[in-house]
């Protein structure tokens, strides 16, 4: 009994000593593996350290030659930490600081704040500029669209129930008195039946733009087939309205917040166009290089046009509401389509050129 109280304890005791003896080994790897390599750790973490807070002036320009070589040794140390299972101190100090190093080495070079000033301080109109042929190859389309919506109903009324979509029909068709369609442009201040219909020709609106750039990577012709589509629609309304002697405050009436939309269509289209064309004539870059460089210029124009479209939104939501004069909403209309024209193409920030 004794013996056996012995050799258990004998055996209790050479397992405690094997692993002291293990975990003794462990931290004098953990301490070896550190003094090693603490030098470089030390070096990205000031380097690192000055960056976050803004010193960039105080740091040598070989340190800052040294921080991509710095972030792959000490990112490597932690690959190894982690296989060999050291200390999880070590492991917590290497993670932080390969996360911290990873932004700077590899993170976005500026703020949201910076890049919306550079977007809207010329960024934005450098790109519009830069697809400018698209833009007149679009607009000419658009034209040619309203030109066939006019002509098409104006051959065969029975068209107009084709080209116009059901939802934007109420009074609004062939065959209505010059009285019900006044009634649709003035004197409807805050009623539901105009706002409803002006919803419905944002979101018509808004989806054909959406489209018309999403689709340009098939060689552009979708696009150009949305633009003729949603211009004849146009065409055919005014048409309908010219037909009571109508079509200059129907003009007014639109152009309060149409000179937005439309111009953001155009240029959606024309994006979408752009990448299209790029894809098909690539000239001396390959497919891959032209659309990339294309899909980033279309990518800054359709970001311009989001913004269009909820200017858009507020026009057709409040001052076409509030004003009553076809006067007065042509004035807004055409000083908002002097504004955008201006600043797309006559106004030169800072941003970067497309």
């Amino acid at each position: 009994m004794a013996t056996g109280g012995l050799w258990g304890a004998g055996l209790f005791g050479g397992k405690a000593a094997l692993q002291e003896a293990a975990i003794t080994a462990a931290a004098l790897r953990s301490d070896r593996f550190r003094q090693d390599r603490e030098g470089d750790w030390k070096r990205l973490e000031a380097i690192v350290s000055r960056m976050e807070s803004g010193r960039l002036r105080r740091i040598p320009d070989a340190d800052l030659l040294a921080l991509p070589v710095l972030y792959r040794t000490v990112a490597s140390s932690l690959s190894v930490a982690r296989e060999t299972s050291l200390d999880a101190a070590t492991l917590a100090y290497l993670e932080g600081l390969v996360q911290r190093a990873w932004f700077l080495v590899y993170g976005p070079r500026q703020s949201l704040w910076g890049w919306f000033k550079g977007f809207l301080g010329g960024g934005l109109s450098a790109a519009v500029r830069g697809i400018w042929f698209d833009i007149l190859i679009a607009l000419a389309v658009m034209v040619a669209g309203t030109a066939v919506g006019w002509l098409l109903v104006a051959g065969d009324p029975e068209w107009y129930a084709a080209i116009v979509p059901g939802n934007f029909m109420d009074v609004r068709q062939p065959g209505a008195s010059h009285e019900a369609l006044k009634g649709t442009l003035f004197g409807n201040t805050g009623q539901d039946g105009l706002s409803i219909f002006a919803a419905s020709l944002f979101s018509h609106n808004a989806q054909i733009a959406i489209l018309a750039f999403a689709l340009g990577f098939a060689f552009g012709i979708p696009s150009l087939l949305l633009l003729v589509q949603n211009t004849a629609l146009l065409g055919a309304m005014l048409w309908l309205y010219d037909g009571q002697g109508l079509l200059l405050d129907f003009t007014g009436w639109l152009s309060v917040h149409g000179t937005t939309e439309l111009f953001a269509i155009l240029l959606a289209g024309a994006a979408g166009l752009h990448i299209g064309r790029n894809i098909a004539f690539p000239g001396t870059r390959g497919v891959l290089q032209a659309a990339s460089e294309a899909g980033q210029r279309a990518a800054t124009v359709m970001a311009g046009v989001v913004l269009m479209l909820v200017f858009a939104a507020m026009l057709e939501g409040f001052a076409r509401q509030l004003v009553d004069s076809t006067q007065a909403r042509l004035a807004i209309g055409g000083s908002m389509l002097a504004i955008w024209l201006g600043y797309f193409f006559a106004f030169r920030g800072r941003g970067a050129e497309a």
